[in-house]
């Protein structure tokens, strides 16, 4: 791939998600990459902080949004997309196996009549699909094992790697969510770092460990030398191990339930009922087997 984007990330310390705006910076072309709909659970309360930040951002730099992109849909926070395509009327976008997540949750959910399609975005990403921002050479990779959506986006020289690998000093994401798999997991960490060493990697999240300041930037040199995870496990069958036992024992993402009906609609809020209020539909039981 060629070309380096400019890439700035916006740390949200209520999700310790990373949102991020990537811009060519020749022609000033952009695409956010996980926007975050601010979201509190103890009062159901709903807000765009987060993604009037990347807007004023985007307005300072004089950038032109071409694409704004979900790796997967969330487990914990709600997708600005949809607001953020309202202010921009730039075109949505998600790796195409979304479609098997919308129709795995809307079992869970009991939403017979909703269309688990995809249509909710404007483009569907296949795995290898080649496209551009701007004069940068971008493409998808399928990275499936936390999600079976899960996608990386490869722009230039700067690889979005969602929740597969952390900083080097957190190892991997979890692999229990419904669909997941640690196995499959493994296998898309091994892809992303066949990348050259040299490629920027820009994680998800960041969970501060033994608190220090967040950090999202690490390059495949760095992740291959010294990833908790990566680094010590040399097999898969030593680290689907290691890593299943760990997620044995983690509490499901808080919002998760909240958070899937929005994500798998592309960030669109319930629609309001007769008293105008929306409304989120939590089913009890559902996640069977989790750690409390």
């Amino acid at each position: 791939m060629t070309g380096k984007p400019d890439v700035e990330g916006f740390f949200d310390p209520r999700t310790w998600s990373i949102q991020y705006v990537v811009a060519d910076p020749e022609t000033k072309k952009c695409a956010i990459i996980d926007p975050v709909l601010n979201y509190d659970e103890k009062s159901g309360a709903t807000g765009t902080a987060d993604a009037d930040r990347l807007l004023a951002y985007i307005a300072d730099k004089g950038l032109t949004v071409e694409w704004i992109l979900d790796t997967h849909p969330h487990a914990d926070h709600f997708s600005a997309a949809h607001y953020l395509k309202q202010k921009t009327g730039a075109p949505t976008a998600i790796g195409e196996k979304v479609t098997e997540v919308q129709e795995l949750w809307k079992g869970i959910y009991n939403w017979p009549d909703f269309p688990a399609n995809g249509s909710q975005w404007d483009h569907l990403f296949a795995d290898g699909e080649r496209f551009r921002l701007g004069n940068i050479d971008a493409r998808v990779m399928h990275s499936p094992g936390h999600t079976l959506a899960s996608v990386t986006y490869i722009i230039g020289d700067a690889a979005f790697v969602h929740d597969t690998l952390f900083m080097p000093d957190s190892g991997t994401a979890r692999a229990d969510f419904p669909g997941g798999s640690a196995k499959v997991l493994y296998r898309s960490i091994q892809d992303i770092l066949a990348l050259p060493d040299e490629t920027r990697l820009f994680t998800g999240h960041d969970y501060q460990p033994d608190g220090r300041e967040p950090r999202w930037e690490s390059t495949v040199a760095e992740q291959k030398a010294s990833n908790i995870h990566m680094s010590r496990y040399k097999t898969q069958c030593e680290y689907v191990e290691v890593r299943e036992e760990r997620d044995k024992t983690l509490p499901m993402p808080k919002l998760i339930l909240h958070a899937l009906q929005i994500n798998t609609n592309a960030g669109r809020l319930p629609e309001p009922e007769s008293n105008g209020t929306r409304y989120l539909k939590i089913p009890l039981d559902a996640l069977e087997n989790a750690a409390w």
